[in-house]
């Protein structure tokens, strides 16, 4: 791994450091989970590399990475503030687990589309359903909860945005994943 490839994972966990640290101070439960959760998140380039053999290039590695730090920066306002941060986040995240769909589809050769669709579709509402699990136990609790939900209506948002990122993938997935996905 070059030392830019490393400084790409560094500075998303510095980025990482300061969100928990700021949600510390701030007594932001969620803020702190979710800090931790993306700093383990940003192993997921490397682990990849190293398990399956596979060359990501640096600007995929930054890709998942910055997903990693938009949603920990998110528990700290920007999700509440900024009407279109939960609907970028859905969109980038999405588009990570599609294009993991894509490739393995593609090195199956396999019409990736149906599947990528199927995937970020069911894993989506799997996570809206724990997300709502979650916040409702926390509301029982009487604890702040470390996902939030808004209603019906942001559901719906966000499995749209969802599918907007995997459709993004089905459009461009052959030119932005090509080395990923031949056989070898």
């Amino acid at each position: 791994m070059s030392t830019a490839e490393q400084g790409v994972g560094r500075e998303a966990r510095y980025t990482l450091l300061t969100v928990f640290l700021v949600g510390l101070r701030r007594r932001n439960l969620g803020a702190v989970v979710n800090a931790v959760v993306a700093a383990i998140g940003t192993y997921l380039p490397t682990v990849v590399t190293r398990a399956y053999g596979v060359k990501l290039k640096p600007w995929q590695r930054a890709y998942v990475n910055t997903a990693m730090v938009t949603h920990a920066v998110g528990m700290l306002g920007p999700y509440d503030d900024v009407w279109w941060w939960d609907h970028l986040t859905h969109a980038h995240s999405s588009s990570i687990l599609a294009g993991i769909v894509y490739v393995v589809s593609r090195r199956k050769g396999r019409d990736p589309g149906p599947r990528v669709v199927a995937a970020v579709i069911s894993l989506g509402l799997v996570w809206e359903t724990i997300e709502y699990a979650i916040h409702a136990t926390a509301k029982r609790l009487d604890l702040e909860p470390i996902l939030v939900t808004y209603g019906r209506k942001d559901t719906f948002l966000d499995i749209v945005f969802d599918l907007v990122g995997a459709l993004l993938v089905v459009a461009f997935g052959d030119r932005v994943l090509d080395e990923l996905a031949a056989n070898e």
